[in-house]
């Protein structure tokens, strides 16, 4: 049985429809559930009428797909009429609805994804998903290259799930048919590709999915401009914390602005990533003063995440979330009521002051620093 605020709601409404694809997966598997998404064989505009008269708010979110959302209880749950493909180009998919619970369920990728249960907690399991769960196993539905040739993102979400789910070997026929079809990644948007890297990285076992990509000749594919799996190895064995941006520091190699290009990064993740690839000269035996000149330039977050790149140092990272950083007191009004114009002066005065300030470790107070400044204009 699947708890989920407001689902029962939902089913008092929809009852013939199941809870499919990743919440059945994580319900048997013990993990929290994020989302709860359902198939109904009811049509989108049956699915909306019912809601409507059930005074469950309802959005068309994709008409064409057969999906509408409904909002119940603060959650959102995406309910999709019963589909079979008429047409695929690795891309993109056409498709009719139906009534076949397995028909729907033969066009899902995983075998672990292709299960659903109802409202009674009756699961129904047309390809053994239950049973690959269990033994660590992602397995396509059918196939493994029509399943792939039907939309080449499967390949990226193939070492997704293997890196979340697999135990021990990966499975053979899904290994042969990305070797087979690994180019059909080429054809896939940069977006798309990026956000599966990105969930990749974060997963239990990202190495082992990043070793096999590497052997099946995808990560070449996707990652042409290099990468650094040793690397981003050694973090992991250093225990860093699980962040998708560090863990992608430790990967990415090359110049930052060309990878950003080349993957459509936001500017956001390109500023991230290139701060914290910025080689740091901190060192485990730096002074109270080193820690305060680096935090006055930077932030701790951000020193933490490089001293992670560079080395296995708890006591540093311990004292530099512990050491306030320090704010430059002096600001050009200060200046101005000294008599100084406003004009680039202003500036190079303030500069000067704040290398003294920095020199004598961030310690100098307001005054001290006013006292610099009458020094350096006298100068």
């Amino acid at each position: 049985m699947i708890e989920f605020p407001g689902l029962n709601i939902l089913w008092a409404a929809l009852p013939e429809a199941r809870v499919v694809g990743g919440a059945v997966r994580d319900s048997l598997a013990g993990k929290p559930l994020a989302d709860v998404d359902l198939a109904s064989p009811l049509n989108p505009d049956e699915a909306m009428a019912r809601l409507t008269a059930a005074r469950i708010k309802s959005i068309p979110t994709g008409l064409a797909h057969g999906t509408v959302t409904a909002l119940v209880e603060g959650q959102h749950f995406e309910i999709t009429t019963l589909r079979r493909d008429v047409e695929t180009d690795g891309r993109h998919a056409v498709v009719a609805f139906t009534d076949n619970w397995q028909e729907d369920a033969s066009r899902r990728d995983f075998t672990i994804n292709a299960m659903s249960m109802d409202r009674a907690g009756t699961l129904y399991d047309y390809f053994g998903g239950e049973a690959d769960l269990h033994a660590g196993v992602v397995r396509f539905v059918g196939d493994a290259k029509t399943r792939i040739a039907e939309d080449y993102l499967r390949i990226l979400r193939f070492f997704r799930f293997f890196a979340r789910y697999t135990i021990g070997a990966p499975d053979a026929a899904a290994v042969a048919a990305i070797e087979d079809l690994r180019d059909g990644v080429l054809l896939l948007s940069t977006e798309r590709v990026w956000s599966e890297i990105k969930r990749i990285l974060v997963a239990q076992s990202p190495i082992a999915a990043l070793h096999l990509m590497q052997t099946t000749g995808v990560l070449e594919r996707v990652l042409p401009q290099g990468y650094d799996v040793p690397r981003l190895t050694t973090l992991i064995t250093r225990r860093a914390p699980v962040d998708v941006y560090l863990r992608a520091a430790a990967l990415l190699t090359g110049d930052i602005k060309s990878i950003a290009a080349r993957l459509k990064l936001s500017n956001d993740e390109a500023e991230i990533l290139q701060s914290w690839l910025t080689p740091t000269a901190l060192q485990p035996t730096a002074s109270d003063a080193d820690l305060r000149r680096a935090l006055a330039d930077s932030d701790a977050p951000t020193l933490i995440a490089r001293s992670w790149m560079n080395g296995n140092w708890p006591d540093l990272r311990a004292r530099l979330a512990a050491t306030p950083r320090p704010v430059f007191p002096l600001q050009g009004r200060d200046l101005t009521e000294l008599g100084i114009p406003q004009g680039p002066r202003i500036g190079k005065i303030l500069a000067a002051v704040r290398r003294w300030w920095l020199d004598g470790g961030c310690v100098a107070s307001h005054e001290d620093c006013r006292a610099q400044a009458l020094l350096t204009i006298v100068k």
